[in-house]
Formats: structure tokens, C-alpha cells, sequence
């Protein structure tokens, strides 16, 4: 028999982790909103009281935004709405479990369990989670009823240390808002030496997905192409000289990332191309 759960707090994610969770067997006794006036008589138990779904429940997932978290916890324990035993889970991808430290004095079990995915919309044609990995993390039974949620949604899951929460959020900032911002930054590139913005992505699309499979097969520092990796610090001077003279906005970056790629490259390097690529890249 699967757990009762209750959910604090009714956006996207806790949306999505109710209504699949509760076709995967899971008992859903309900979930808090601050606002209830306008939510329709869905035969579900919505309430403005957090503690009043939490009480009965062997878990609780904290769907709120970040800065709620603690305040709404301490909120719940000052009310004695965590039963004994109880798993108490919130979904923060940049926040440690820490942050649900006062639950421990109901003695209540605490931890995180992270998507790493966007929930866009509370309107679901198939469960969004499907094939999504999960970051957990927290006291040992908290993880693992983190994993068994992430294993009943079709989801994989992967633990990380408490203490390395920011680090393990930052690198999916990376990996996700910084490739948008690496994309915007090729595409201004091309359109700066005359192709039209609309037709920017479609010339480097297949560039990009040869990348991403490079990368996927033989890791980062084997995909590596292009003229750093081989040395060719002409090239790299050239491309500094008409950056600073076409877009001087985006020579720094340039810069930087040729710096940091040097650094990826320099397995494959000898001493001096790998000084000769500094210099190119710190000098003016």
C-alpha cells in the first residue's frame, strides 16, 4: 500500500506531483493555497491551514516558492502538524533540507527531492515527470522515499550531498539559462556578419546537436574541437581582432570562454600553446 501524502502548496509542480502521484496509488488527502476563493469544487481538499492536510500524512511535499519554505514549516511544527515519523520533502532545486530543520522537533523526517525539469502548465495531457531525473537529499529514509517517488512518477534519481545543494542548482543554471544566453551570444555573431536573426538558429541547429552527441558518447574534454584544442592561435587572434571590431560588447565573453576552454584543452596541448593561447586571450 502506498503512502498518504499531502501537498503544501497548489502551483505547477505541486499540481503535478498530486495528480500523478495519486494515479501511481499514493492516498492524496490535499493541498494548502493561501488563496482558496477562487478554486472550483474539484472534490479534492484544498485548504488555507497548511497544517490541517499535513497532520494525517506519511508525506509531505512543500511546493512553495523558495522563501517560503522555512517560514511555512515552522508554521506547520508551531501547530504540531507533523505526526511522528512523518517525511517531510520540499522541491527546491536551490535550496538545502536544512531549511526544514524545525520539523525535526515533531520528529519528523526531513530531506529534498528536485525535478530536474520545468513544469510549465497545470493542465497535464501525460505525467511531465516521465524520464526526468531527481536530485534528493536529506536524512537517509527521507532520500529514500524521494527515490520512490522519482521510481513511481518513471523518473531516475540521483542523491547529492546536503552541503553541496547551491552547487549541484548552479550547475543546471548552467547547463540550461547559460546555454540560452551562449546561443543568443553565437546567434548575434552570425547575424552581425549578415545572416537575417530568423535564419541564425537553423545554421548552427545541426552544429549543436553533433555537439550534444559528442558529448553524450565520449564526454566533454574528448568532444572538444576547433582551434583551441588544436593550438591555432592565429585563428583565435583573429577572431578577437574582428569581435573587437564588430561587437566590442562581446569580446569579454569571448575571452572568457576561450580562456576557460584552454583549460579543457590543455591535455592536449604542450606548455607553450597553451601560454601562447593565454597571452592571445588576456592581452587588450
Amino acid at each position: 500500500m502506498k503512502p498518504s501524502i499531502a501537498i503544501v502548496g497548489y502551483g505547477k509542480v505541486g499540481t503535478a506531483f498530486g495528480t500523478f502521484l495519486q494515479e501511481c496509488g499514493y492516498k492524496l488527502i490535499g493541498y494548502s493555497k493561501t488563496d482558496i476563493s477562487n478554486e472550483p469544487d474539484s472534490g479534492i481538499k484544498i485548504s488555507q491551514t497548511p497544517y490541517e492536510i499535513t497532520i494525517d500524512a506519511d508525506i509531505i511535499l512543500i511546493t512553495t516558492p523558495d522563501g517560503l519554505i522555512e517560514e511555512v514549516t515552522k508554521e506547520i511544527v508551531e501547530n504540531n502538524g507533523f505526526k511522528e515519523g512523518a517525511i517531510v520533502l520540499h522541491c527546491s532545486g536551490a535550496q538545502p533540507s536544512t531549511l526544514l530543520e524545525s520539523a525535526k522537533s515533531c520528529g519528523a523526517i526531513t530531506g529534498s527531492v528536485h525535478p530536474l525539469q520545468s513544469v510549465a502548465s497545470k493542465s497535464f495531457a501525460q505525467n511531465p515527470f516521465k524520464g526526468v531525473i531527481f536530485a534528493v537529499e536529506g536524512e537517509e529514509d527521507a532520500v529514500k522515499a524521494g527515490e520512490m517517488i522519482a521510481s513511481d512518477l518513471e523518473a531516475k534519481s540521483f542523491r547529492i550531498k546536503t552541503e553541496s545543494k547551491t552547487l549541484y542548482h548552479a550547475a543546471a543554471v548552467v547547463a540550461s539559462n547559460y546555454l540560452v544566453s551562449l546561443m543568443d551570444f553565437s546567434i548575434s555573431l552570425l547575424e552581425t556578419s549578415g545572416i537575417k536573426r530568423e535564419d541564425c538558429f537553423s545554421v548552427i541547429s545541426p552544429l549543436i546537436s553533433g555537439t550534444l552527441k559528442n558529448i553524450e558518447k565520449n564526454g566533454t574534454h574528448k568532444a572538444l574541437t576547433g582551434p583551441i584544442v588544436r593550438g591555432d592561435g592565429e585563428t583565435v587572434a583573429n577572431h578577437i581582432n574582428a569581435i573587437s571590431k564588430d561587437r566590442d560588447d562581446l569580446l569579454e565573453i569571448y575571452k572568457t570562454l576561450g580562456d576557460y576552454t584552454v583549460g579543457i584543452a590543455k591535455d592536449s596541448l604542450d606548455i607553450d600553446k597553451i601560454k601562447m593561447l593565454k597571452k592571445i586571450l588576456s592581452d587588450s
